[in-house]
């Protein structure tokens, strides 16, 4: 087992921006690792707090397992609207990977998490300051994703309903 390097809190901006360019190049795990990294140095470093939650969502699709890491991270979040605007992506996020994977019961599942998004939206959007409309923009493409995609209902459309022999 290797003991992990720390990292110096003077290299935290720096590593920030390896982040953002990680999450840029599709490289979530690398990016992962660094705002780990980030955290051991400074623990309630709020931006890497964010960056950590959103490269656990770039990975959904590979490692559905993080979802609940995700909604624990953005629960600790330092403020009440964060908490809620996070906590919402988490569910945005969960919800388009389950609609890219497809499958049988797959519309009713993403219609249940997307409202669960849009839930956490509009609490966020009761938190927001004035001028700050990004909790606006997520339910608009919620919303947008919905109609776009009438399939995706509430009930369980794709249920098996065995037909009677004769």
């Amino acid at each position: 087992m290797f003991q992990l390097k720390p990292l110096a809190l003077e290299a935290v901006p720096g590593a920030l921006a390896k982040v953002e360019r990680y999450r840029l190049l599709n490289e979530p795990e690398q990016a992962e690792s660094i705002c780990r990294d980030i955290l051991e140095a400074a623990p309630n470093h709020e931006q890497a707090q964010v960056m950590l939650i959103l490269t656990l969502t770039d990975q959904f699709d590979k490692r559905p397992r993080l979802v609940d890491e995700a909604l624990a991270a953005a629960s600790k979040l330092p403020g009440e609207y964060e908490r809620a605007y996070y906590t919402g992506m988490v569910w945005e996020r969960r919800a388009k990977v389950r609609h890219e994977m497809g499958g049988y019961g797959g519309n009713a599942i993403v219609h249940d998490w997307v409202m669960q998004a849009m839930k956490w939206f509009e609490k966020a959007e009761l938190l927001r300051v004035p001028g700050n409309d990004d909790v606006v923009l997520r339910w608009n493409t919620c919303a947008r994703f919905l109609n776009a995609h009438r399939e995706i209902c509430p009930e369980a459309e794709d249920a098996y309903v065995p037909q009677m022999l004769e």
